[in-house]
């Protein structure tokens, strides 16, 4: 007899959302940062170079590719009993 592999998304609960959150939360506040409450000297004081802007941007980034990997390959979780019966190996 053959047998199914029944599996479900784990959805909200897979690590790599809450990782994405976490690093978009903080990219888009470096953002914001970088755009409007930077001064010249701050600049000044970082080789010239917006770092705020540039470090939220590349978070943003970051952020956008665990989106896209969880999307692309989702995390499949085995329903109840599968995982212990390959376990047992009935």
């Amino acid at each position: 007899m053959a047998h199914e592999s029944r599996s479900r998304r784990a959805g909200v609960f897979d690590i790599r959302l809450i990782i994405a959150l976490l690093i978009g939360v903080y990219g888009a506040v470096l953002t914001v940062l970088g755009i409007g409450f930077t001064t010249d000297e701050d600049i000044a004081k970082a080789a010239n170079v917006n770092i705020n802007l540039w470090a939220g941007l590349a978070m943003l980034l970051f952020a956008g590719l665990f989106v896209l990997w969880t999307w692309l390959r989702p995390l499949r979780v085995p329903e109840d009993g599968q995982a212990m019966q390959h376990e047992s190996g009935e």
